[in-house]
């Protein structure tokens, strides 16, 4: 028994003399391609008339969320209420370029802008945050967990990261069902090292899945800066374990946003597998309106909002 062992084990090594196969040099191209491509062009060539739909849309997100931080100030949003504000060009940028009658969205509890960029009612939003039957989800699931399957809209996620393996089931379904449709995935650079985000990346390699991760990186997760608590800030070299291109894009920018969800998204609807798309942006609001948001100064605040 120990003689089969040993062959069974020698088996799988290298012949002797002979290095072990290295990664084809179109498997490394793959990886740093959609880059590349990005650098290339790295803003989107709007219309007068988009340049407009982009503004009011990131706009009506900023009035949305200073109304909702209003309510809670007063007690009429109760719970936790996770403002958007500083990180509107994000969302817009990237479903702006989706196609809402097949692609779907799911993200964390900073949802609001979300909703609001998938051309959801903010009335029904606002309904929700405030607790009545006319919300979006019946006044039960107020800020955090707000769901609209009309919509293709599956969360608003409380739980840090668990989102991203839900969105890897999406876009599982999208290729099953063979409808041509992507699932965007957002996670935040807190919820970047939880484990079950890379399990997922894994299977959305190895099956192909038509997914786009992205992290919203606004530097802080919930009060403590990128590089205290993670070993690689740059985060969208993230999936290179998995073999996943991945984008580095100014997520202040609601032009390069876009272009960058135009290369990516082409990309995976071509059937190449996922992306990663790292949006470097900043919030200006704490955590959460709860959060006392000292670990940064008024100044730095500032100084990114004059920038």
């Amino acid at each position: 028994m120990a003689k089969a062992s040993t062959t069974r084990s020698t088996a799988k090594r290298a012949p002797a003399g002979k290095a072990a196969p290295k990664p084809a040099a179109s498997d490394d191209f793959r990886l740093k391609s959609l880059q590349e491509d990005f650098e290339k062009d790295r803003r989107f060539k709007a219309s007068e008339e988009q340049l407009l739909a982009l503004y009011e849309q990131m706009l009506l997100i900023r009035r949305f969320e200073e109304k909702a931080g209003q309510l809670y100030g007063l007690g009429l949003i109760g719970g936790f209420c996770h403002l958007y504000i500083g990180q509107e060009a994000v969302a817009i940028g990237l479903q702006s370029a989706l196609d809402n009658d097949r692609d779907s969205v799911i993200t964390g509890y900073r949802d609001h802008g979300h909703m609001l960029a998938y051309g959801i009612d903010p009335n029904l939003i606002m309904a929700e945050l405030t607790g009545r039957a006319a919300g979006i989800s019946k006044g039960k699931g107020g800020s955090m967990h707000m769901f609209s399957t009309e919509h293709k809209f599956y969360g608003g996620h409380g739980i840090v990261g668990a989102q991203v393996s839900l969105g890897g089931g999406l876009a599982l379904s999208h290729k099953y069902s063979e409808d041509g449709g992507l699932c965007l995935a957002y996670f935040g650079d807190g919820a970047a090292n939880q484990g079950q985000v890379y399990e997922t990346m894994n299977m959305a390699a190895l099956w192909d899945l038509p997914i786009v991760f992205v992290v919203e990186n606004n530097q802080y997760a919930m009060g403590t800066a990128v590089s205290r608590s993670s070993a690689e800030i740059e985060f969208y070299r993230r999936g290179a374990a998995f073999r996943i291109p991945g984008m580095d894009v100014n997520g202040m920018d609601v032009l390069e946003v876009r272009q960058a969800a135009e290369v990516a998204f082409k990309y995976v609807r071509e059937g190449n597998g996922p992306v990663l798309i790292e949006c470097n942006t900043y919030r200006y609001r704490g955590h959460s309106m709860s959060a006392p948001a000292k670990y940064r100064t008024r100044d730095a605040v500032q100084g990114v909002r004059e920038k």
